[in-house]
């Protein structure tokens, strides 16, 4: 009896059940800090402070560091999951804000938005190994499962720029909406989803042969196009639905991934920025820069749920499940 006391009071000071559904790391451009949100009952359980105007934000391949890029710092910081305390700093290039890694986790790719450059950096010292010249404003990173390809976007060439990461080099430019952002790509591999912040919509480009083969326009009854501006995008795990974060819309987009058609808009906070699901796919988290806040959005019912107040200027989340 003693022994299962024991264990309960350990389960208890662990934070219990609620703990075990995971949780979600939120960067704050403003307070140089990740707000830790338990992921079970929906609150804030601490922070932890970090370098300067923390942005993207990615867990590393042991499961037990994550990195977080940091702009004004030109560092990425390395946090320990575990104790919550930073273990390191990489340099990551001038004012670095999204990247990606190699499958294999050796290598950083990083979009140099001052230089107009894919980094390619060694992801344990942050040396670089190679500087590929893209368009202006390079932002969105995603590498290819197998590793063979980066894509980067390009907010002013309104680009998405496919690079060769081994032979540093540009295999093809391909042509999107204005301001392309984010990326998702379908679970098969087949296509990529472009969100574009400027134009209200989502470039599919066929992986295969590297065109642009729809494009998905967003509209809200009683909105501007130009107040539809999607970034963040998400897909899931079966890829029949994709979720965008509609910006300055204050909703997310439900799509239907095969129709390519929007089957449900749902009410968030204020500039929705990034979107993020668990593992379960039952509920959403999105990122909300100017309310200072994340929503909490059941799927199935495909309504809001919880806003929770984070930091300031909240950027991007990682939920550690």
């Amino acid at each position: 009896m003693l022994h299962r006391t024991a264990l309960a009071a350990l389960a208890l000071l662990l934070g219990g059940p609620a703990l075990a559904q995971g949780v979600a790391w939120v960067s704050s451009e403003k307070d140089n800090a990740l707000t830790l949100i338990d992921m079970g009952k929906m609150s804030v359980i601490g922070t932890v402070p970090t370098c300067q105007r923390p942005r993207h934000i990615r867990l590393l391949p042991d499961g037990k560091r994550l990195l977080t890029a940091c702009g004004d710092s030109h560092q990425g910081d390395l946090i320990d999951i575990a104790s919550r305390k930073s273990v390191g700093r990489l340099p990551l290039g001038d004012d670095p804000e999204a990247f990606d890694l190699s499958p294999d986790g050796k290598q950083l790719y990083v979009s140099s938005e001052e230089e107009g450059e894919l980094l390619v950096l060694d992801a344990a010292t942050g040396r670089q190994i190679k500087a590929v010249k893209v368009g202006e404003e390079p932002e969105g990173v995603l590498a290819s499962p197998d590793g063979k390809r980066v894509y980067v976007t390009s907010e002013v060439a309104s680009l998405v720029h496919v690079v060769d990461p081994a032979a540093g080099t540009v295999l093809k430019n391909v042509q999107v909406g204005k301001r392309p952002r984010r990326f998702a790509l379908t679970p098969d591999g087949a296509e990529l989803w472009v969100t574009n912040e400027l134009g209200a919509s989502v470039s599919i480009l066929s992986t295969k042969d590297l065109t642009v083969i729809a494009t998905l326009k967003f509209e809200m009854k009683g909105a501007r196009a130009q107040d539809i501006t999607p970034v963040g995008i998400t897909m899931s795990r079966d890829g029949k639905r994709a979720f965008v974060a509609l910006g300055q819309a204050n909703h997310v987009a439900f799509v239907d991934v095969a129709a390519r058609k929007v089957t449900d808009l749902v009410l968030v906070g204020k500039r929705a920025w990034n979107v993020h699901l668990n593992k379960a796919g039952d509920r959403l988290w999105v990122v909300n820069g100017l309310s200072d806040d994340i929503t909490v959005v059941d799927v199935a019912a495909a309504k809001a749920i919880k806003s929770i107040p984070v930091g300031r200027v909240p950027y991007g989340a990682l939920l550690v499940e």
